[in-house]
């Protein structure tokens, strides 16, 4: 685990000087620290998420899961937020594409949410887990043939690799055919990478999906949602494929980024399984960091402070999942404790296939490129100075050159599954979707991916 060096006097907005602040450098470099100043003000403790932009942070493991685990005290429908119904949040600030409302289960409360997630859970339960694994390396051949012949031997595993094999995973699970897929990521990595129109890309490219299952219905999870009995509208299918590619996609990049890090660092134990090394990083350096926002149906007493009736309550599971108290409790806990993909009635739904897609990935990478080694020891790596996830900027990587040519493989039934869940994590800004045609990339990553499929 890597070893906090701590903040030298009060965090930047400790209650002397204003609320802690969740975000920029000094945060991205040693969020632990902040988490500990917090903690000494209580199980829950005031804090800026962005500029001008206040929520109650949730630092204990105990009151995040009561929170969690309460939906008649805390809901998550964010029309209820005070602040912005009074003017409060500053326009165009970065919390309002992770805290607006958009019309999914990640944002409903009660019968509108059990309607949604119901739609979700059953167009999941259909997966072929020895397909998925297939899915998974699949994708990671590809994206390793794609750097191990350099003749340098050389990789950046976040750009090269982490990043792009969710993307890969759930083209490919949302049944789109290979031009449609390369909008779907061009969409999606636009919308994190902040590139202006991309969300007017991707919903453009999710709605033609969409009409496309509507005269042609496959094998997917696009078509189970169009097909379940709850009967959603195209809209709401488009809400719900864009939750799950959005909640799904950057967790998991993180995810398999952190876990491959930690098991190519020096100080790992040699002979321990890669499972450990993701329960390590699900436990440590949770994907989603700071999420799932709470609105208190009334005044909440909790630990001394009064959590106000509409006001964000904002789950640190990086904080809950390293609270000093469970220390002591550790080994008696469950290695699923962990709070990394939330819990009650929003808990993630597919936490399973979520936790063997990234173990794949690892794996796949490891047998791949059997002398891999990280150039940079785990502890000098960079994080994302993000409050939302716990993501490295880069992860260099040198190896062996070789290569990696396709498995030749029968075609198979395309079968549904989401990463991470919709239950605590960030979703991407709704898409519109456009009036006209995006522009169509020629031969894009899903494109290419499918071809060196066929061996082309």
């Amino acid at each position: 685990m890597q070893q906090s060096p701590g903040i030298q006097g009060p965090p930047p907005g400790c209650p002397a000087h204003g609320n802690v602040q969740l975000y920029g450098a000094r945060f991205g470099s040693d969020p632990d620290s902040h988490y500990e100043h917090l903690r000494t003000l209580g199980p829950s403790a005031p804090a800026d998420i962005a500029p001008e932009v206040q929520v109650e942070l949730v630092t204990s493991y105990d009151a995040a899961l009561y929170i969690l685990q309460n939906p008649a005290s805390f809901v998550r429908d964010s029309r209820r937020w005070n602040a912005l119904n009074e003017g409060r949040v500053p326009e165009g600030s970065p919390a309002l594409p992770m805290m607006g409302y958009r019309p999914n289960a990640l944002f409903s409360d009660g019968a509108a949410h059990a309607r949604l997630r119901q739609a979700v859970t059953d167009s999941l339960a259909g997966v072929n887990e020895l397909q998925l694994v297939r899915q998974t390396q699949q994708s990671a051949d590809y994206l390793i043939s794609r750097f191990s012949s350099d003749r340098l031997g050389q990789a950046e595993l976040m750009a090269d690799y982490a990043q792009p094999l969710p993307l890969l995973v759930f083209s490919d699970l949302f049944g789109c055919p290979p031009e449609i897929g390369d909008r779907v990521i061009v969409g999606i990595s636009g919308i994190f990478d902040g590139t202006p129109d991309a969300d007017q890309v991707l919903g453009g490219a999710l709605a033609e999906l969409i009409a496309l299952k509507r005269r042609r219905p496959g094998q997917d999870l696009t078509t189970r949602l169009m097909e379940h009995s709850a009967q959603l509208t195209d809209e709401e299918v488009l809400h719900q494929l864009v939750t799950l590619l959005s909640g799904g996609t950057a967790p998991l990049s993180a995810a398999i980024g952190t876990s491959s890090a930690l098991i190519l660092d020096d100080d790992w134990q040699p002979g321990l399984p890669v499972e450990d090394a993701v329960t390590q990083v699900l436990w440590n350096y949770a994907p989603i960091a700071n999420y799932a926002a709470h609105y208190p149906t009334h005044d909440v007493e909790l630990g001394g402070r009064t959590l106000k009736a509409n006001d964000p309550v904002l789950i640190s599971f990086a904080a809950a999942n390293t609270d000093p108290r469970l220390a002591e409790h550790r080994e008696q806990l469950s290695a699923k404790a962990h709070l990394a993909f939330g819990a009650g009635p929003h808990a993630c739904p597919a936490k399973d296939a979520a936790f063997m897609i990234a173990v794949t990935a690892v794996e796949s990478l490891l047998n791949r490129l059997p002398d891999i080694e990280v150039r940079v020891p785990f502890k000098d790596l960079s994080w994302v100075p993000a409050p939302w996830s716990r993501s490295l900027v880069a992860l260099p990587a040198r190896f062996t050159p070789r290569t990696v040519a396709p498995v030749p493989s029968q075609p198979q039934p395309r079968m549904p599954e989401a990463p991470v869940s919709s239950a605590s994590l960030a979703p991407a800004p709704a898409p519109r979707p456009a009036s006209t045609p995006a522009p169509r990339p020629k031969a894009g990553l899903f494109s290419r991916f499918l071809a060196w499929t066929r061996g082309e």
